[in-house]
């Protein structure tokens, strides 16, 4: 998981790309980069850490420019401790190219022999990033055949980067001294979305936020599939780049990746989170009778909407129990079990006095390794809750994702292989809840019918590419930031951050 977003404007961005990373920046803390382009001549600065850590005055002085493109990387694929595989990646032939995207391709390692025997491209590091630019610049090269580049030549060589590579990919790329390509996988899994400012300035980024929080009136999302060329003038060129096209978002950008006050493919996810809410609801009555709940509590953040939603329909009171400290590392990756069990006492704090005495109902996003729930649940109970119920807003995550987010591998899933009720004895609780797959799907897709379906994959196993089986999850969990550093943050799907803490 990770954010982007690029600009065109008759002034400079480097200010503008900063402020619109920061409003990404809980789909990435690991790194941050920004490329502005000014005539012919690109710009460049990456690192690793937050937005507010890498970039410096002296770093937005030497990026001077009026079109450009930023990132904040969650690493998924490669080596998550080098700075060379922070993103945006660059490549001088043709033009003079520039790109970084949120996802993941699942055929990275035989586009990278292909690149070495049939392209003739170098690969320097294990990032798909750098493998993907590489594609699209052999692409343009092949496309252009050396003469002007036109619109309809990078459209040409979009459709067929479409046929080479697969996986999820939302994408923008700078093309020196012509303008800013963003294109979208065939089925949509990872989001972008374009607008634009009153004077003109052309915006793509991954969430609407990122549109309205830079003063851009969002205009629309870019369609599986399209890509939008805008020159160095702001002018808009798209056009429809792949033969066979779905949309089926990630639904985990709705139940936790995305900020609530985002809109994705036409659906509020702040709304979604209500709709989840108002199922899961439901399902509690059907195995706690709701007299036997004395208060609702949510765990901080992203399980709010769906917990009031929740408490309401059920005519409970809602309390926060939890008070998250925002100054502590992330929770959950620390290297060592011991050193993650004490890192979730300093960062939540309970509030004694809404526990003591009462039955609790703990209503969470999800739940993936248990290791957190389990602490929570003791949490509560020290705290002098009689008894301790769970409810998840998602149903129970069974299968490892591979298009983008960091989950881990089966084995390390609490709730593969296991029933309901094992999971329940593992995390402590006295009952466990779970939100069902269809009832997710169904609270979600009913708020935009025009959707074709979802990437529910890590609950349960659908693959929407089709091309994905056993020996593929193996493979694509070999390359799973692999180089663990132990003197450094052990990163999970569980690091994710909330988007209130960004």
């Amino acid at each position: 998981m990770c954010g982007i977003v690029g600009v065109v404007s008759q002034g400079p961005v480097n200010q503008l790309i900063y402020d619109a990373l920061l409003l990404l920046q809980h789909r990435g803390q690991d790194a941050a980069g920004i490329v502005t382009l000014q005539g012919h001549k690109v710009f460049m600065h990456k690192a690793k850490g937050m937005v507010r850590d890498v970039f410096r005055t002296r770093n937005m002085r030497a990026l001077p420019g009026t079109a450009g493109l930023g990132q904040v990387r969650y690493p998924t694929a490669g080596n998550a401790y080098s700075e060379e595989e922070a993103q945006p990646f660059y490549v001088n032939a043709p033009f003079g190219i520039t790109l970084a995207h949120n996802g993941n391709l699942t055929n990275a390692q035989k586009l990278k022999a292909e690149l070495f025997s049939a392209d003739h491209r170098h690969i320097n590091t294990e990032s798909d990033t750098e493998v993907l630019v590489n594609v699209l610049a052999h692409e343009l090269e092949r496309t252009t055949r050396g003469l002007p580049l036109t619109p309809m030549d990078v459209f040409a060589a979009v459709g067929n980067v479409h046929r080479r590579i697969k996986g999820s990919y939302a994408v923008v790329a700078l093309i020196a001294g012509h303008g800013l390509l963003a294109f979208r996988d065939p089925y949509g899994i990872r989001p972008l979305s374009m607008g634009r400012g009153a004077d003109g300035t052309v915006m793509i980024a991954s969430e609407s936020v990122t549109l309205e929080g830079t003063g851009h009136k969002f205009e629309r999302n870019i369609a599986p599939g399209e890509a939008v060329f805008v020159d160095m003038k702001g002018n808009v060129h798209t056009r429809q780049c792949a033969e066979h096209t779905q949309l089926s978002p990630c639904i985990f950008e709705f139940v936790y990746l995305a900020r609530p006050d985002s809109e994705l493919d036409g659906i509020s996810v702040y709304q979604a989170r209500l709709n989840l809410g108002e199922t899961l609801a439901k399902r509690v009555i059907s195995t706690v009778p709701p007299n036997e709940i004395d208060v609702v509590i949510p765990i901080p953040e992203s399980s709010r909407p769906s917990a009031m939603q929740l408490a309401q329909l059920l005519g409970l009171p809602y309390r926060e129990g939890f008070v998250k400290n925002r100054y502590v590392g992330r929770t959950f990756i620390m290297p060592g079990q011991a050193v993650r069990k004490k890192s979730v006492r300093q960062k939540l704090n309970v509030i004694t006095s809404e526990f003591k005495g009462r039955n609790v109902l703990l209503v969470d996003d999800s739940i993936v390794r248990g290791t957190t729930s389990r602490e929570i649940v003791q949490m509560a109970r020290d705290a002098g809750a009689r008894k301790v119920y769970m409810a998840s807003a998602a149903p129970p995550v069974r299968f490892p994702n591979v298009y983008g987010i960091d989950m881990p591998t089966a084995s390390e899933l609490v709730a593969h292989g296991r029933t309901v009720e094992e999971v329940r004895e593992i995390i402590g609780a006295d009952a466990l809840i779970y939100q069902d797959v269809e009832g997710m799907k169904n609270a979600i897709g009913k708020l935009n019918p025009q959707l074709q379906g979802f990437d529910a994959s890590c609950f349960d196993g659908v693959y929407v590419t089709g091309d994905i089986n056993a020996e593929d999850i193996a493979r694509i969990n070999e390359a799973r930031i692999g180089q663990e550093d132990p003197l450094e943050e052990n990163t999970t799907r569980l690091a994710i951050p909330n988007p209130q803490e960004a």
